[in-house]
């Protein structure tokens, strides 16, 4: 089985792949005021290794955080989170903090690079955070710069760069640690329409290149049309609904 649309591809191989996240009955409940406010409850969902998984639902119905607790940066209220074998909401701070370093990527709506940094210093940040040198981490820096296509700017500060080229380098930041994940939060939210599609795309060809297990949270159905399998978020619970039920 194949489904074609901006370059992403459904193959059976990908289908046959082990569960790289094992999501179990999490729930998650935030204070307010004197009651409790149940965001989501009794989620449980697989995501194969090779998928690109597309996140939906209306504003506040809680895609953001399951993404965060998807990657170790929240913790559930309850349930469980498998990343291969290893149990998320188990994990301490510190342990948390590790596994986000080397096994997920993570870009946001806003890219949040460091102002005073160059392109370059701010992709290679994460090899730098492990305590890799200078010397060690540019190269690995310039070749994902390269990747993204963005070589050339690697000498820019954020602020000389375009929206969709703070994207392009803030996901290769999120990518340059080898991760097997890559959790994108309405990555192309702040863009144009044509720079949101070049910015898609990308994502699409470093997650096919790369091998990557992708989420991507959106707003934007035409995109989650074309990612392998689509979950919707709606009165905290979720659904798998059909790629080609959204309009295009």
């Amino acid at each position: 089985m194949e489904r074609s649309g901006g370059g992403v591809h459904l193959t059976e191989r990908v289908a046959e792949q082990e569960a790289l996240l094992r999501v179990r009955g999490v729930k998650k409940v935030f204070r307010s005021g004197e009651s409790d406010l149940v965001l989501f409850e009794n989620l449980s969902f697989e995501v194969k290794r090779g998928e690109m998984l597309a996140i939906v639902g209306e504003s506040g119905a809680g895609k953001s955080t399951l993404l965060h607790i998807l990657s170790a940066l929240d913790h559930a209220s309850a349930g469980d989170v498998y990343c291969a074998q290893l149990q998320l909401n188990s994990l301490s701070a510190d342990e948390a903090a590790k596994f986000r370093n080397r096994e997920a990527g993570f870009v946001w709506q806003f890219h949040y690079l460091l102002p005073e940094f160059t392109a370059a210093e701010n992709v290679a940040m994460p090899l730098l955070v492990r305590g890799r040198t200078w010397a060690e981490a540019a190269p690995e820096a310039s070749r994902w710069l390269r990747e993204v296509g963005l070589e050339q700017r690697a000498h820019h500060r954020s602020g000389e760069l375009s929206g969709g080229e703070q994207q392009r380098v803030a996901l290769a930041r999120a990518l340059i640690t080898g991760p097997k994940l890559l959790l994108a939060d309405e990555p192309t939210g702040d863009l144009d329409r044509q720079t949101a599609e070049a910015v898609f795309e990308l994502i699409a060809r470093l997650h096919r290149e790369h091998q990557l297990t992708s989420l991507i949270a959106t707003h934007n159905l035409s995109f989650a049309r074309r990612c392998h399998r689509v979950l919707r978020l709606e009165r905290g619970r979720v659904e798998e609904i059909k790629p080609e039920s959204l309009p295009a």
